[in-house]
């Protein structure tokens, strides 16, 4: 008996999925997860919905190809609206799945009912709730819109009602399973041509820069960027979400791209802009400061209200990018400057500290010779900013970062979305205490999963970000002190090796005794936050 629960984890599937994730309940949750386990489509329990979505996009974006989460009605579904806002402006396609009343109840009960499409409508490209007999055409609606570009979350509602529905022999069905694109490679518009006062503008430009966005996160267009950057003399700097298109210790790496003040030194020399996949989503909310000219290669139409587009190419990027390398001679830059510029925003980001302190760039530069070539799932707060330019990332999404929504508590359920993925290398979790205690009890999903994962929390006992925030605004420092929070303890609660450094020599020798454990280990870097604030004022002014 092939019932709507086997079709829609078949559908799953087809699409990609590699694993469902979720904190279930029972009524259609529990029928989907019995559909999966019968299917061969892995189940993995999270501890909060939140961290079953975070766990889903990760996968999600490092394979290119959907990801998946379920929760139950009412608290599940209402829970899951962090995750979910994480993939609408982080652009990651992924399928939530919340369990519903029957259609027969919901005009009476109102225990636990809420109104998720509703909820969801907001952060999701399509939200549906089908009856019994709709859901094969459902889920093709659903499948169309979540790998249609830009990529992002639909929202499907399922009572047991339809869960557990068996449709009659001739009802419409999805049939054998396809082999469907994923969102990386999806059809897009064949590259439109360059106007004639664009082109003339490209021919006369000497100095320009590559600003490289999420748009571009695929080996393909990173092949192209890197080769433009070859054989014109470009220099590219990337954005939060773009690290590792072009690697750190690339030639004409130019520094990370915020819309902020570090990456100044580079950009003010330039006379235009070139911008791939750069989505307005990933940079700082300020005014665009520059004059020069920007040229927008994407493959999906942007709001150019924060950037001004002198010209906008949709369509197939690496063609575009063709198209307009064609216009471009050769540059005036040259890579020893542009790595000079690079040395010195580096610097800046290396701030001194007081004698035997342990200094947050200290413990990224550390751990990145500990583990080279590790991927790395990055955390919101103050923590942050030495991570993102100093860890050295040599492939697209070797860093994963919630930028668009910059939310806490993303880097741990990531980190494991990722470690489950890929298990030939290991994964780097960069958290700071309050976010860690967002998500703590992910420790668990990481120890029961025996994932290789290493867990690196700032401890300060602080919310940095924001006290650094409230003394530039003369406040008191109110709202932001965690205390002291023994994570050893906490760690081997939940069955993680747990250990503690308040020195680099500690750090070094807490890294090398644990490099080839097996597990999860979480070492809790007792930091000095007292850097923090020269680190902020260099990035963003």
């Amino acid at each position: 008996m092939v019932t709507n629960a086997d079709r829609i984890v078949g559908m799953l599937k087809a699409a990609g999925v590699e694993r469902l994730f979720g904190m279930p309940g029972g009524g259609g949750n529990a029928d989907l997860i019995e559909a999966a386990g019968n299917a061969g489509l892995p189940f993995s329990l999270a501890h909060t919905e939140t961290a079953s979505a975070f766990m889903a996009a990760a996968q999600a974006e490092i394979s290119g190809k959907p990801g998946a989460c379920l929760a139950t009605l009412g608290p599940g579904a209402a829970s899951l609206m962090n995750g979910v806002a994480h993939a609408h402006l982080d652009r990651v396609p992924l399928f939530v799945i919340t369990d519903c009343l029957d259609e027969s109840s919901a005009p009476v009960m109102r225990h636990q009912a809420l109104p998720h499409g509703e909820m969801f409508s907001s952060v999701v490209k399509f939200s549906a709730r089908p009856r019994p007999g709709q859901v094969c055409e459902t889920l093709e609606r659903a499948l169309e819109q979540v790998l249609s570009l830009p990529p992002g979350p639909v929202h499907l509602d399922f009572s047991s009602e339809v869960t557990g529905y068996n449709p009659p022999s001739g009802e419409t069905s999805l049939g054998g399973p396809r082999g469907y694109p994923s969102t990386s490679a999806c059809a897009t518009k064949p590259a439109c041509p360059i106007p004639t006062d664009v082109q003339h503008l490209l021919h006369q430009a000497r100095r320009p820069v590559l600003l490289i966005g999420l748009g571009a996160r695929t080996q393909p267009i990173a092949s192209a960027i890197r080769g433009l950057c070859e054989r014109i003399g470009i220099p590219a700097l990337v954005t939060y979400k773009a690290k590792g298109v072009v690697p750190d210790r690339y030639p004409w790496f130019g520094g990370i791209f915020t819309n902020a003040a570090l990456e100044r030194n580079v950009l003010d020399r330039a006379d235009a802009f070139l911008a791939v996949g750069l989505d307005p989503v990933e940079i700082l909310p300020r005014p665009w400061m520059f004059r020069q000219p920007v040229i927008s290669i994407t493959a999906w139409p942007l709001d150019g209200s924060q950037i001004p587009a002198a010209l906008e190419l949709v369509g197939d990027v690496v063609s575009s990018l063709d198209r307009v390398a064609a216009c471009l001679p050769k540059s005036d830059w040259a890579s020893a400057e542009v790595q000079h510029l690079v040395a010195e925003q580096r610097r800046k980001m290396r701030p001194a500290g007081a004698g035997g302190d342990l200094l947050p760039h200290r413990v990224v530069e550390l751990v990145a010779e500990a583990y080279p070539g590790a991927r790395a799932a990055v955390d919101a707060g103050a923590h942050m900013f030495p991570v993102m330019s100093l860890w050295p990332a040599s492939e697209p999404l070797g860093v994963l970062i919630s930028n668009g929504l910059s939310t806490m508590g993303f880097a741990l359920p990531a980190a494991i979305g990722a470690a489950l993925l890929d298990t030939s290398r290991p994964t780097v979790a960069f958290t700071g205490d309050g976010g860690l205690l967002m998500c703590s009890g992910e420790l668990r999903t990481a120890a029961r999963e025996h994932l290789r994962l290493r867990i690196i929390v700032f401890a300060d006992g602080e919310l940095s970000l924001i006290k650094v925030k409230q003394e530039q605004r003369g406040y008191r420092t109110d709202g932001v002190s965690i205390g002291d929070i023994d994570w050893q303890s906490v760690g081997a609660g939940f069955g993680v090796r747990s250990v503690e450094a308040r020195t680099e020599a500690m750090l070094a020798v807490c890294l090398r005794e644990t490099v080839d454990h097996p597990g999860p280990v979480l070492i809790a870097a007792r930091i000095s936050a007292a850097t923090y604030r020269a680190t902020i004022r260099a990035l963003r002014g």
